[in-house]
């Protein structure tokens, strides 16, 4: 039954796709994100729903009106340059071509579409749109799972939707984390009674959520991302205090063996999981500095790479000498891409961060933006405080999500942009009349 309700509604949106290309944006955000078909059993489940759907926008992306030029700042200009730099450094991958053409065109399409999406989307509605479709694909998990640890007591662990990016306990863990900022956004800027206190239980069910992965990166993650939510909120010291109470319910809640996971940290000598991270960052760090400029490509969590680099004894005797992925953004991009590729996937980050705090400053006493622009910012630069410190454990550098969180600063930028050249073409016009005559 399931296969045939995901497939009828993904069908059933493609003429709506055709007509406007700003759907099929939303339609493989969600797609993306929450991996629908991944929760049927049958031939749902092995469709190629994605593709579908992108073939569809581009086609009906090329013939719309809707297109609007690309937005070129320096955000988009490193993405762009960090994409091409990713192609240049497949040539010298030193894994399997295969796995490396697999990752360099899940790449390449997950870039292309965040630019597609970026010539399509402007304004109020359509940003926050895109926001409602991104916290909700992904936040379905959280708020399934936050009910499920209520259920359990805390002792059944939480998981991602299978087969994506977020599969994992520790990355759906990060991602809740991300989007709890963009939920505080949107409970804070509704203008709908019931929308806020939906919105307030989704927040504190996807709260227990992540705290039901039982991830102790999502952990940290989370107390940097509440720490920072609480001095970019609206209200910082009423803020402050609701998230103090929250997580201290919450962790209250949590069962022995939940607190005797996290206990861990302290002791991360003792633990295989955190010896096996230091062993592959090792293993990176060597590649890097063998290989500066192009470090050794896509797949990196190979035979080749690790026979060649992995550190022996030390790390390399705790972790046993497996093969593992980077188990962390900065030591993935640095590995894969050497250390320009690292350069230009920090200035993303930095970029965005700058942007957003510009933005938001100039917009504060906007009359049409100030009432969501500035919240909206924040929330950024708070989603970005979680990804970093999370993601340093985690290899989700090709991850969609902070490439969406990016997104939203470019969409309102392009916004802004558009909103003043009318207003200085609409300036302009009785001046040149009165010149003229």
């Amino acid at each position: 039954m399931r296969d045939i309700i995901i497939t009828v509604v993904i069908f059933g949106l493609l003429p709506f796709i055709l007509r406007s290309p700003r759907v099929g944006a939303y339609t493989w955000a969600w797609i993306s994100m929450m991996i629908p078909h991944r929760a049927a059993w049958g031939f749902a489940r092995s469709l190629p729903f994605a593709q579908i759907v992108a073939i569809t926008t581009l086609i009906s992306f090329f013939f719309s009106k809707e297109r609007r030029p690309f937005p070129v700042n320096a955000i988009t200009t490193t993405q762009f340059l960090f994409v091409v730099w990713m192609s240049f450094t497949s040539l010298f991958a030193l894994g399997n071509p295969d796995m490396v053409l697999d990752h360099w065109i899940m790449v390449l399409k997950i870039h292309l579409m965040l630019f597609v999406t970026m010539m399509l989307i402007r304004d109020r509605v359509q940003i926050e749109r895109l926001i409602w479709v991104v916290t909700l694909s992904i936040g379905f998990y959280g708020f399934k799972g936050g009910i499920w640890t209520v259920l359990t007591g805390g002792s059944a662990r939480v998981w991602g939707p299978s087969g994506g990016a977020v599969g994992g306990n520790n990355e759906v863990g990060l991602a809740l984390v991300m989007l709890i900022p963009f939920m505080y956004y949107l409970y804070q800027t509704s203008s709908r009674r019931m929308i806020r206190w939906g919105t307030l239980v989704f927040i504190v069910f996807n709260c227990f959520g992540i705290l039901g992965t039982q991830s102790r990166g999502a952990l940290v993650a989370l107390l940097a991302m509440a720490f920072a939510l609480g001095l970019k909120g609206k209200n910082p010291i009423r803020t402050s205090l609701l998230i103090v109470g929250l997580l201290t319910v919450a962790i209250t809640f949590m069962p022995e063996s939940w607190s005797g996971r996290m206990h861990t940290i302290e002791t991360y000598e003792q633990d295989s999981s955190a010896m096996s991270r230091l062993y592959a960052w090792q293993t990176m760090w060597n590649a890097a500095v063998d290989r500066p400029l192009v470090g050794v490509g896509f797949a990196a969590d190979n035979p080749a790479v690790f026979s060649r680099y992995a550190p022996v004894g030390g790390v390399g005797t705790y972790a046993g000498g497996g093969i593992y992925v980077a188990h962390s953004i900065y030591f993935q991009a640095l590995g894969e891409h050497g250390f320009v590729g690292l350069a230009l996937y920090l200035a993303l980050g930095l970029l965005t961060w700058r942007k957003a705090g510009r933005i938001a400053r100039e917009t504060r006493d906007d009359p049409d933006f100030g009432s969501w622009v500035p919240q909206l910012m924040r929330m950024v630069q708070v989603s970005l405080i979680g990804f970093a410190t999370g993601g340093a454990f985690l290899s989700l550098v090709h991850f969609d999500l902070p490439y969406y969180v990016l997104s939203f600063v470019v969409l309102v930028d392009a916004t802004l942009r558009e909103r003043s050249k009318q207003t200085v073409g609409r300036d302009d016009t009785p001046a040149a009349a009165t010149a003229t005559r």
